[in-house]
């Protein structure tokens, strides 16, 4: 099964990689074009149809591979939803509410399909809150939220599809070492799409993914992690995918609290997450991005530590992970407006 993992990853990065050119193309062709603004780092016309060659990679290689259960089907379904609402608001523009819909949709399918988070682990005792109807509202929330976490911090050449890799091969791992090999298979292949775009999409950037990318990966790094609590009721299983994707769970965490509190949208963009942050600070766009992938990867160890602790323990350590995320974020003046000053 390993062989298959790893040959499944390299055929769907090597596809990615063939494909994108192609869908640069295309994404020219039917007006998916970026344009620059006064909100927005790059300069110059950028096609942005990008997620939909990593799907497309996605697709034909685990449709080769992967095992074709209700749970695949439900995937792939959802997927097409996703993809559909990206691809319109890549060449359309669609409001915030229509995106959401999509994606409303798309987390029902998953539902009706076997997707769900039943339970909680309270930190006492071998005790569990087994959430019986809430787990709809819990589960289609968690969809939504990492979608949009993912979608909201892709300001960055390279930075949300780096961000979504690191999230995708951690919560992979994750389930390799409990066994959940169909889940790692489809992890492996995504990742292994997104690889193969990120010469594309890493600065100075030729293509980007566009929305369609951005929440395709959010979807479905949320999706991989409820197949990941599927065998085994503990802490982690829960929130180990919340670990891995703390920088853009609690940047757009952030950024929604501080609208709020103006009194502005909560999806209005700005120019005031982690990553305009750190370019304020004098970061090259280049040493930005390698500096949230390090932090990536430093919380993606941190939750396979937490994976092998006790429950107790777990919570220990995850209070002291939450709060020095809380610190980073406060001393880099995330929750203020002081960027604009």
């Amino acid at each position: 099964m390993t062989g298959r993992i790893v040959a499944a990853a390299l055929m769907s990065a090597i596809l990615s990689f063939v494909v994108a050119p192609w869908i640069m193309r295309l994404a020219k062709y039917i007006g998916a074009i970026d344009l620059p603004n006064e909100r927005k780092i790059h300069e110059g016309m950028m096609p942005r149809l990008g997620g939909l060659g990593i799907f497309l990679s996605f697709l034909a290689v685990s449709l080769f591979f992967a095992e074709k259960n209700s749970q695949y089907v439900g995937l792939i379904l959802a997927n097409i939803i996703i993809v559909i609402t990206g691809i319109f608001d890549d060449t359309k523009g669609i409001g915030p509410k229509m995106k959401l819909l999509g994606q409303f949709l798309a987390a029902l399918v998953l539902v009706e399909y076997g997707f769900r988070i039943s339970f909680i682990d309270l930190p006492i005792g071998p005790s569990y809150l087994f959430l019986v109807r809430a787990s709809v509202i819990a589960t289609v929330f968690w969809l939504i939220a990492v979608t949009n976490a993912i979608n909201l911090i892709d300001g960055l050449d390279g930075l949300a599809a780096g961000t979504a890799f690191f999230a995708i091969a951690f919560i992979s791992l994750a389930a390799f070492r409990i066994g959940l090999l169909e889940a790692v298979l489809l992890g492996s292949i995504l990742a292994g799409a997104i690889l193969g775009f990120l010469p594309y999409n890493f600065h100075p950037a030729r293509t980007f993914m566009g929305d369609t990318g951005s929440m395709l990966l959010g979807f479905n790094a949320a999706a991989l992690a409820i197949l990941g609590m599927t065998k085994s009721i503990t802490l982690i299983s829960l929130v180990l995918p919340v670990v891995v994707l703390g920088i853009p769970i609690l940047d757009t965490a952030w950024a929604i609290l501080r609208r709020a509190s103006r009194g502005k949208k909560i999806f209005e963009a700005d120019k005031k997450h982690l990553h305009h942050r750190l370019l304020h600070m004098g970061l090259s766009h280049r040493n930005t991005v390698l500096i949230i992938y390090g932090i990536d990867v430093a919380l993606g160890i941190c939750a396979l530590f937490l994976q092998s602790l006790g429950n107790v323990a777990s919570w220990v350590v995850l209070l002291l992970i939450a709060a020095l995320l809380v610190t980073f974020v406060i001393r880099l003046g995330l929750a203020t407006d002081e960027i604009d000053k």
